[in-house]
């Protein structure tokens, strides 16, 4: 290793960089590289001379098509110039040979070094073609990285399948060449979640040996046993399970490592508090070194943030299963009325608890007309949904005492949403249906400050509603509302959403409206639940941070 200034590495560094197992360098305020370790040298197949002295960024920062990267968006120069310590995956470094080595990488601030501002660490992502028979033991410095990488990337899912497959791309091909997960279930039950290992430097899902395992035995003391019971982890291998079988969890482990080839593995258990909650095994069937007791002490580390991760990931589960109970017994069945198709359909919103304000409504007023709504209580949580609940059935007996005109129930309500129901900003278009002796319907509708009703016709063209839009509800009962009425042609659809469905960070309010009527007029010939499904999927803003409600009542279409 040599510097700029006098071709050798100065004694204060020297010593630590020497002893890392990854590559590393240092740089001085500028970006400059002042030194950087043999490891280094050998992992970017360049000379220290050729390095030492160099702009850190553009002779080595790259896209993973060899693109230089723009200094404003080179993750590992702000780092280094930030003087925060900073850890990421997925960048990539040019090679002496201008080929590309794909990184993880930890930098952070450097007081040692005379000139050296911060110390970069990095190791390949796929390390195989560099392990010439042998795995290099991870240092302590890289220990530490993968952990805090493990809690920052299982943390931030509240999903249990990705949590497992973060899980499984952080320790493979890192530290093993199979990962497995074996999960205890609410009922007690173990299932084998996840058999992966790497293939040709990438992670492959091995579903065949994915799937229910048997009961575990209260007493044997084989390793995956004692591990579901949360007993002890193990160093283990195929030997273990070479002799007579004591359970069929014993017979099932056997089968895996026949399958697999490993000839060394690692169990450990997976903590709830102080309950098991399932195992994870990683084995070794590639490389030849077996796993050690260092390697099995930082698999713990692992696990006891593996358990953290998908315990809570199974609570916010289980709410989100319970509130979309609750919300489908809140939200009803679709009439059946001759002459008409209705469907609807109510998606909540991606990081809430799966209820909300957001609704639709569709009852018989009388035997020629049927009233139809959709409405938002502002909010998507409990409050809200107790809010649309108290809204809806109000304005079912209000439209039933006042069958007349939709502005009449809704004026009615008006009043009830200033001195009974406990909601504080509110919308919804409320419209009735009448069918006609030629075949088509008239709607005639109230707009209480929502996005406005769409009228698609049968051959296609798409039209907003845009009459009788009056103020939201509750904030003044003393104002009359208004109505407005079209016909509705044989095989047209009429479309009532809320504005989860439009509207999001990303897309102004015009831009979701057009997007959504262009969507409505490609779709208008499909039948009626297609339609409504892919409206949803065309139009739904990709970032949308709201439920969705959307109702949609064709007209039958004229037989002549």
């Amino acid at each position: 290793m040599t510097s700029k200034a006098s071709g050798q590495v100065p004694e204060d560094i020297s010593g630590l960089l020497h002893a890392l197992g990854a590559g590393a360098y240092t740089t001085d305020e500028q970006g400059v590289v002042t030194a950087l370790n043999n490891r280094a040298e050998k992992l970017l197949g360049r000379a220290a001379a050729a390095v030492v002295g160099q702009d850190a960024h553009d002779l080595l920062h790259r896209s993973g098509r060899g693109e230089r990267v723009p200094r404003t968006r080179c993750a590992l120069r702000q780092s280094a110039r930030a003087r925060t310590t900073a850890q990421g995956e997925d960048e990539w470094l040019e090679r002496g040979d201008g080929s590309l080595l794909r990184i993880f990488w930890l930098v952070t601030p450097w007081e040692g070094g005379r000139g050296a501002s911060a110390l970069t660490v990095f190791h390949p992502v796929d390390p195989a073609p560099l392990r010439q028979g042998v795995t290099a033991p991870l240092s302590q410095l890289e220990r530490l990285a993968l952990l805090a990488e493990t809690t920052q990337q299982l943390t931030s899912t509240l999903d249990v399948d990705e949590t497992l497959s973060r899980l499984v791309h952080l320790v493979l091909p890192r530290l093993a060449d199979w990962a497995v997960v074996d999960l205890i279930t609410e009922h007690d039950e173990v299932r084998r979640a996840v058999v992966a290992h790497v293939e040709d430097g990438a992670v492959q899902v091995r579903e065949e040996l994915q799937g229910p395992m048997p009961p575990v035995p209260a007493e044997s003391p084989m390793p995956l046993s004692r591990a579901l019971r949360g007993v002890a982890s193990s160093l283990t291998g195929p030997q273990a399970y070479q002799g007579p079988p004591d359970s069929d969890v014993a017979v099932e482990q056997r089968r895996l490592f026949d399958a697999s080839g490993m000839h060394s593995a690692v169990i450990v258990p997976i903590h709830r508090l102080r309950e098991a909650m399932g195992a994870l095994t990683l084995g070794r069937s590639e490389r030849p070194d077996p796993f050690t007791e260092d390697d099995l002490a930082l698999l713990e580390d692992i696990a006891r943030r593996t358990g953290l991760a998908l315990d809570n990931a199974r609570l916010y589960q289980r709410q989100r299963k319970v509130a979309e109970t609750m919300q489908r017994h809140l939200l009803p069945q679709m009439p059946r009325i001759p002459g008409l198709r209705m469907t609807a359909r109510y998606l909540p919103a991606p990081d809430a608890s799966q209820v909300g304000g957001d609704w639709y409504d569709a009852f018989i007023l009388s035997e020629d007309a049927t009233a139809v709504a959709v409405g938002d209580v502002v909010g998507h949580d409990l409050e809200a949904a107790a809010g649309m609940a108290q809204m809806r059935n109000m304005l079912r007996a209000f439209a039933w005492v006042h069958p007349e005109l939709p502005s009449r129930a809704v004026e009615w309500l008006d009043h009830a949403c200033r001195h009974i129901v406990e909601v504080t900003m509110a919308t919804l278009v409320l419209a009735h249906v009448r069918p006609a002796a030629d075949g088509s319907c008239e709607v005639c509708w109230t707009n209480a400050g929502h996005p406005p009703p769409l009228l698609v016709a049968a051959d296609g063209p798409a039209r907003y509603l845009t009459d009788a839009h009056d103020l939201l509800l509750g904030v003044d009962d003393r104002r009359r509302r208004t109505d407005a009425a079209v016909v509705l042609p044989p095989g047209s659809t009429l479309v009532l959403y809320t504005d989860g469905l439009i509207e999001s960070r990303g897309q102004t309010l015009d831009d979701g409206m057009e997007t959504l009527r262009r969507h409505a007029t490609e779709l208008a010939r499909r039948p009626l639940d297609m339609f409504t499904d892919q409206l949803l999927a065309r139009s739904r803003p990709p970032h949308n941070e709201d439920d969705v409600a959307v109702l949609a009542v064709r007209v039958a279409a004229s037989k002549n």
